[in-house]
């Protein structure tokens, strides 16, 4: 069971994401029915850690078997999902993973939970803010990866509920 509910209020939502950066470029995947880019990940599911719950989104998103190197970043943000209207208050964990010749045999079957197929891009990190990547705050930080884990709030007036 994932750890997402709705509320008369809105949408609470609990999810991972997979920071994998290989030669200068972040993995990020994308779909038809939104205007943005996002990392591998998803929702948590009941009784997990996010730990777990990064290795299996990874396993099920790559069918490949990556590794973590470290927490990288606890997001919480509130937004306006622009597909349903809907209030999102969301927390997510993101991890740095280690960059292994595993990477080069990744492929996607994954789809959206309104059904989307998604695809993979290596985007440059450079060029982050050319792919309305999300969420910004944590692509800011790429280009220095050094220090601990870094807590940071977002208000956004519209965003996007990646599974």
């Amino acid at each position: 069971m994932d750890l997402t509910f709705h509320t008369n209020q809105g949408c609470f939502n609990y999810r991972v994401g997979a920071v994998i950066l290989r030669d200068g470029k972040l993995l990020l995947m994308h779909n038809d029915k939104e205007d943005i880019y996002y990392t591998v990940g998803g929702r948590v599911q009941f009784g997990e850690s996010t730990q777990e719950a990064i290795l299996r989104e990874v396993r099920e998103e790559l069918a490949i078997e990556l590794e973590i190197d470290r927490p990288l970043c606890f997001h919480e943000s509130f937004y306006v999902y622009e597909l349903t209207g809907e209030v999102v208050h969301e927390i997510a964990v993101y991890y740095l993973m280690k960059n292994t010749p595993a990477l080069e045999r990744i492929y996607c079957t994954s789809v959206t939970a309104l059904g989307a197929p998604e695809t993979l891009h290596w985007v440059p990190v450079a060029e982050l803010r050319n792919h309305h990547a999300v969420p910004t705050t944590l692509f800011d930080r790429l280009d220095s990866l050094t220090g601990g884990m870094r807590v940071v709030t977002e208000r956004e007036a519209a965003g996007a509920c990646p599974a």
